[in-house]
């Protein structure tokens, strides 16, 4: 019998209010018929990602409501107006106590990134000690993989809205860069005008 093999969970943040867009929170925005929540929890699954927890803030009852995310785990992020650190704080508190000894994390609001470059940063996970991210052109950027090793340090560094920026400032020297570039567009939904590319 071949022992159960380590696993990856999905981590998707997922409970921004959409300041910028009217309080339109992006979980609940629409991109070719499909809420954006739901496309990136999707992804996620589809990259081999278990289990895939989602961390709600912003209208989380509507999200729970109108979204379809059957094999997800959904986390409630009652301080998501301190900024995208309290969810990853979230989201990585809730993965305690599971079989996970990594954390793919993706953001809900950059649909431009799809299974394509998560399973390429997914193959980056070698032990809890592994630190993995996406780059386009030589910028890092999403999603990130996070072994569990690194958990704590990325909790304790995760304030407002600057997410596991400043943690991975300070290991770059240890990060796996996995080229996506030609699998994935990195952008984010973050304005009015940024909508237009859910068209």
């Amino acid at each position: 019998m071949t022992e159960k093999p380590d696993q990856v969970a999905g981590l998707l943040l997922a409970a921004g209010g959409g300041r910028r867009l009217g309080g339109r929170p992006k979980a609940l925005l629409e991109h070719r018929g499909h809420l954006l929540v739901e496309r990136a929890a999707e992804a996620l699954l589809a990259a081999g990602c278990a289990p895939v927890h989602v961390v709600l803030g912003a209208r989380a009852d509507e999200v729970r409501e109108r979204a379809a995310l059957p094999g997800c785990v959904l986390v409630d992020n009652p301080g998501w107006e301190e900024g995208m650190g309290s969810s990853l704080r979230a989201g990585l508190a809730s993965l305690r106590g599971t079989p996970a000894r990594a954390a793919l994390v993706s953001l809900v609001d950059q649909p431009g990134i799809g299974p394509e470059a998560m399973v390429r940063v997914l193959a980056a996970y070698t032990s809890e000690e592994s630190l993995a991210a996406a780059s386009y052109d030589g910028t890092r950027g999403h999603p990130v993989l996070f072994g569990a090793a690194h958990w704590a340090g990325v909790e304790a560094a995760a304030l407002g809205d600057r997410g596991a920026r400043d943690y991975l400032r300070a290991h770059e020297d240890t990060i796996t860069l996995v080229a996506c570039g030609d699998v994935a567009q990195p952008y984010d939904i973050d304005t009015a005008d940024d909508l237009e590319r859910l068209a």
